[in-house]
């Protein structure tokens, strides 16, 4: 019965290191794969949301800016028509 419970140990001891090179593994993996794709992105240009967010407020300032100057064009022009 000793030899049985020595081969199921060590059967048991083999699929646990397995599962931990299998584990390893796949971290492994994930990580490369991020790392490519970390590359691929930042060869493509791409903006970060910060960058894309700055840009948009100040997009929006602009328009409001235009906004404000097109009505003081336009009180400007109706006195000009008094």
């Amino acid at each position: 019965m000793q030899t049985r419970n020595k081969i199921l140990d060590d059967m048991s001891q083999l699929m646990t290191n397995a599962m931990g090179v299998a584990q390893g593994a796949r971290e492994e993996a994930e990580n490369a794969m991020k790392s490519m794709m970390d590359r691929w992105l930042a060869d493509r240009d791409f903006v970060t949301r910060e960058e894309f967010d700055a840009v948009r407020a100040m997009a929006q300032k602009a328009r409001e800016e235009n906004a404000a100057l097109e009505q003081r064009i336009a009180a400007l022009e109706a006195k000009l028509d008094k």
